[in-house]
């Protein structure tokens, strides 16, 4: 096949002609006309039996010769719209001098304007229908209009009035349903949809593979020839923010197709069978939508809403607690990750799903099954012993999004009916960097290459929503300052922002304000010493909605693959907290390196039972699944599973002693930057991760000056102030001495 050209298609500003119209839009209104006179002419003739057809005709020329006006003006109009679609200066000049009427229309909104057009519409029709009805009983129109139905009733025999009548009973109970399942389904015509790939960043390689798709709905002969099929289902899933509705509506822009939106809970209903009435419905659309513009595109958002098994979850932040620091913070993604995928194994419950049958009806017209359609087709063709003839090929492509792609039934993904999936992930560093000048674009700023790289690097699992939310906070922090251009600082502040929200305002009391400065001194340490796949983003001791401080890290490359010595470091960072509480506090720990140890002993218990990083070779996974017990047999399934349990976490219990062990001999040997690092959180209160640096070599840094913090002097001063500070946390009392400043 060849290279599949990248170009997206015109909007319709940036087009030289008109859009061309399609046959029927450019005669419906001249056939409507033609009929209406014809109709006229007939009456005509049948209330004169001498009257012949050219006489009528020229009567009725004479006496309805509006009608001829409106059929000039719309010939008039139709060679203008033709005129337009060819000739590009005419159109130009067009829009430039005699563009008021469409620029009016244009403020109103899309749906306001579809509306009004249908009100014009069938006010024409009942006009002209009127008119028609007037001829024929010799009346006013108006009066002509309202005889019709008393015509039509007193022509109705008896048994015909009572079949109306049953038949009314039932047009009230379908139209009741017909009500109810309306709603939650939008339909978007050409060129409606402004957004093209060109508006979509960071997710090239997905969109070469859509751009695929959507070559073989525009040409389907290129794989059908050869005796393939087109794929008709798409799955886009991946984490929230990442782009997955934003490329569905620039499929929309980009195929030139109708493109039909269906809402979460479109198919959600009170009563029995509605859902399965909205699916027929949406279907008998899309078909109708296919055959008339050669191609639909129907995209399903939050697909698990109508797909699901079941599952919901209750995911949250990690370590909620005001006594912990914010946990996870300072652990990589790939540690984070399995303590959440642990809690959400922990948390799920059985739920509802999409209802009774929808999923139902959905997998059925999802399944491709050549059905004739049509009352004709399949009732009166039957009924003269002719054979239906088969549907054509509907071209529909289905597109669902999703972020619980584990969530969706087994038989909606088998393939025919979803056949590709593709992941819609976390954008790579180019992909966020091309991300922040994008929206970067559509403000005013004054930063840097370098420092657009910068922001890149320093938020690695940044999706579009997120780096967009986080430039509007931004402008939002600039404003705020009376300026109207954001900066470098304005970005990080946000950034912080988002990521932590706004700092409590309290005041820790000296001596707590001490230990929650050495606990995350501890982290900051540690993480500078032994964690070399990680950078130390910012530390803080300012008291968050659910932390008390917190050191965050943030790898600094895009890395896929993670390592024994990368999880131990992890470890070592978690348990810092508690060996430097001990350490610095005479054996005492708070109830804040809680969440620190669920941290480790997660990590420790995966690499242990699953990674093959520990003391043993075989998978605790493996064990429990084929129900392996422990040596010496004999023993029922409870009793060997406890065994299992019991050896798995002696193991972890020993491997973290012995990281324990490390952690206390490495901050024993680094006592001072310790004390050095809680000094400067105590005076700044929060610092970058430069900063961190800064202390820990003695140079300057963003915000704190390390020289001082090499000198013997002032090394001795901040021992003292942690001595008092002991004496206070164990006396419940204010330190004696107070915390030293250096200029």
């Amino acid at each position: 096949m060849a290279e599949i050209e990248s170009q997206s298609r015109p909007r319709d500003t940036d087009r030289k002609t008109r859009v061309h119209l399609s046959a029927f839009d450019r005669f419906k209104f001249l056939i409507l006309f033609a009929v209406v006179f014809l109709t006229l002419v007939w009456a005509a003739m049948s209330n004169n039996p001498i009257l012949n057809f050219s006489d009528s005709v020229k009567e009725n020329l004479n006496s309805r010769w509006w009608l001829l006006v409106l059929a000039a003006i719309e010939v008039i109009r139709q060679l203008h719209f033709l005129a337009a679609e060819i000739v590009a200066p005419y159109h130009g000049a067009w829009l430039k001098y005699f563009s008021t009427v469409d620029s009016i229309l244009r403020r109103l909104s899309d749906w306001n304007r579809y509306r009004l057009s249908r009100v014009l519409k069938g006010a024409l029709f009942v006009v002209l229908l009127a008119i028609v009805l007037g001829a024929y009983y010799k009346e006013t129109p108006v009066t002509a209009l309202f005889l019709a139905p008393k015509a039509l009733w007193s022509a109705l025999p008896i048994l015909g009035q009572l079949a109306f009548a049953v038949f009314f009973v039932l047009i009230q109970f379908f139209a009741m349903f017909w009500f109810l399942s309306k709603g939650g389904i939008d339909t978007y015509f050409p060129d409606d949809i402004r957004t093209r790939f060109s508006d979509v960043w960071g997710q090239d390689h997905v969109l070469n593979r859509i751009r695929e798709n959507l070559l073989f709905l525009e040409s389907p002969e290129e794989i059908e020839k050869h005796g393939g099929y087109v794929p008709g289902g798409l799955l886009l899933w991946g984490p929230p923010g990442t782009g997955k509705t934003l490329m569905a509506e620039s499929m929309a822009g980009e195929t030139g197709k109708p493109f039909v939106f269906v809402d979460p809970g479109a198919f959600n209903n009170m009563f029995f069978g509605v859902g399965v009435l909205k699916v027929k419905s949406l279907f008998r659309k899309l078909r109708k939508l296919a055959l008339r513009y050669g191609g639909v595109v129907v995209f399903f958002d939050e697909a698990d809403s109508l797909g699901n098994r079941g599952i919901s979850t209750q995911q949250g932040s990690y370590a909620k607690s005001d006594t912990s620091c914010h946990g996870g913070n300072y652990l990589s993604e790939g540690a984070t990750s399995l303590i959440v995928r642990n809690r959400f194994v922990a948390n799920s419950a059985m739920g509802g799903g999409g209802g009774m049958g929808t999923l139902q009806a959905l997998l059925t017209e999802l399944s491709g099954l050549k059905k004739p359609r049509g009352f004709f087709n399949r009732i009166v063709r039957r009924t003269l012993g002719l054979r239906p003839k088969l549907p054509p090929k509907y071209r529909i492509l289905v597109v669902m999004a999703t972020n619980l792609p584990e969530a969706l039934d087994e038989a909606l993904l088998r393939p025919g009916r979803i056949d590709r999936m593709y992941r819609v992930g976390y954008p790579s560093k180019t992909g966020r960097i091309r991300t922040y000048n994008g929206y970067l674009d559509k403000v005013s700023h004054n930063l840097s290459e370098d420092e657009v790289d910068k922001l890149a690097t320093i938020t690695p699992y940044a999706t579009g929503a997120t780096i967009k939310d986080t430039i509007n906070e931004a402008l939002i922090i600039a404003i705020r300052d009376g300026r109207t251009s954001i900066n470098f600082a304005d970005v990080i502040k946000a950034k912080q922002l988002k990521e932590l929200g706004p700092a409590e305002d309290v005041e820790y009391i000296e001596r707590e304000r001490h230990a929650v400065a050495v606990h995350e001194a501890c982290h900051g340490v540690m993480a500078y010493l032994v964690r070399h796949h990680m950078s130390i983003d910012l530390a803080t001791i300012e008291k968050g909605s659910d932390y008390l401080g917190m050191v965050a890290s943030i790898p600094p490359d895009d890395q896929f693959t993670r390592w024994r010595t990368e999880y131990e470091a992890d470890i070592l960072v978690s348990l810092a907290s508690l060996a430097g509480e001990r350490m610095f506090f005479d054996g005492d720990n708070s109830s804040g390196v809680s969440g620190d140890l669920e941290s480790a002993t997660t990590v420790a218990s995966f690499m242990e039972g699953h990674w093959g990083m520990g003391s043993t070779i075989s998978s605790h996974a493996s064990n429990r699944r084929f129900e392996v017990g422990a040596p010496g047999g004999g023993k029922g399934k409870d009793d060997n599973n406890r065994e299992l349990r019991r050896a798995l976490a002696d193991r972890i219990e020993d491997n973290l002693s012995g990281l324990l062990a490390k952690a206390e001999m490495i901050l024993r040997d680094n006592r001072n930057k310790v004390l050095a690092l809680a000094h400067a959180l105590e005076i700044h209160k929060t610092i970058s991760g430069d900063d961190v640096i800064a202390v820990m070599e003695g140079k300057t840094g963003p915000l704190v000056d390390g020289s001082p913090y090499v000198v013997a002097e002032n090394l001795d001063a901040i021992e003292k102030y942690h001595e008092a500070s002991l004496a206070a946390h164990k006396g419940h009392e204010k330190p004696a001495v107070q915390i030293p400043t250096f200029g």
